[in-house]
């Protein structure tokens, strides 16, 4: 399991007194209000840094560092990726995972007790998550993430179980 969980990335300086634009890699911009400390990883560096403020919305977010007053800090920081500790992360519903713990889980039919593959990717629409799961070079599945196909989750075994609906191997 992974011990942080990348929350997004530095884009740009934003506004003289040291805030910068963040590229948001999660799916709530909501949960960076809630971030008393981030870790900050350059090319050369990596830091945990205090975080002073955040004006989050559904399409920007906008933090501020301790430490780093003016635009010219944060131009040394551009590209900067933005992490948390499993401990500082979002708390989960039942039945929701990190995108971070399910790539590279087994997947096995439980109608036939076959091994499929290894979750590879997690494709986000509208409606539901998709699983991808790669069965050899040539041969993916995708396997929407409902609960008619997902039928178990054992993160800590490194197991899914799925039942696979008519047609979705005939791709």
């Amino acid at each position: 399991m992974e011990k942080e969980f990348k929350i997004g990335a530095i884009i740009k300086p934003h506004g003289v007194h040291g805030e910068f634009k963040v590229y948001s890699t999660t799916d709530d911009n909501e949960r960076f209000k809630k971030l008393k400390n981030v870790i900050v990883r350059t090319a050369k560096d990596e830091f945990t840094a205090k975080v002073v403020s955040v004006k989050a919305s559904d399409t920007d977010v906008i933090l501020k560092i301790e430490g780093y007053d003016t635009p010219e800090a944060i131009e040394k920081l551009r590209k900067a990726e933005l992490f948390v500790t499993r401990d500082n992360a979002v708390k989960l519903k039942k039945n929701e995972y990190f995108v971070a713990d399910l790539i590279g889980l087994k997947v096995t039919d439980t109608d036939t007790g076959d091994e499929l593959g290894i979750l590879t990717d997690v494709l986000q629409t509208g409606a539901n998550d998709v699983y991808e799961v790669t069965m050899s070079e040539e041969k993916k599945v995708l396997i929407p993430a409902i609960k008619e196909c997902i039928r178990s989750v054992d993160i800590e075994a490194g197991n899914m179980e799925v039942h696979l609906l008519p047609g979705l191997l005939d791709l």
